[in-house]
């Protein structure tokens, strides 16, 4: 059994419909909890429209490649297209953490997985849904999410907007 922390975002087509699908989707992979939905400007260096982002919390018996199979199943089920690096679509699922049962953390330097995710902590899209799911985060190697939230510009926090549209 591990714990992963998943990071979902979509900005093409019903954004939260996306979402929505693919955290019911996780209710049968050990969901323990998900954030609400937020709005926040686009990541990188491509022009495109706004993301919906939300943070969930699984525990199953997958080991970490098992989540990322699991996340690339749900970008598939949500009409993923690889066409452009960090370009728009309609489901992007990281990995951002996985944890052992006895709390140990799972690291990689794998290309095809990085763990902790290798920008986790600079993404106030991620840090910010996840600290509403659990003040006492951890992000293994950098510190506690909350200490990462409040070191970031407050501009980037202020950028990551509830969107109360889910519920």
């Amino acid at each position: 059994m591990t714990r992963a922390v998943l990071s979902l975002g979509a900005n093409l087509g019903d954004r939260a419909g996306a979402i929505r699908a693919a955290m019911t989707a996780l209710k049968d992979d050990g969901l323990v909890a998900r954030s609400t939905l937020y709005e926040t400007p686009p990541w990188g260096p491509v022009e495109q429209p706004p993301y919906l982002n939300a943070v969930a919390v699984v525990r199953g018996p997958r080991d970490a490649a098992g989540w990322l199979a699991r996340a690339h199943e749900l970008e598939q089920a949500a009409g993923r297209v690889r066409e452009e690096r960090w370009g728009p679509r309609t489901l992007d699922v990281d990995v951002v953490t996985v944890t052992a049962d006895d709390g140990t953390p799972v690291l990689s330097d794998d290309p095809e997985l990085t763990l902790p995710h290798p920008r986790a902590h600079e993404r106030a899209f991620v840090l910010v849904p996840w600290l509403t799911l659990d003040p006492g985060a951890v992000v293994p190697g950098r510190g506690r999410v909350a200490d990462l939230v409040a070191a970031l510009p407050a501009d980037d926090v202020a950028a990551v907007v509830r969107w109360d549209h889910l519920r």
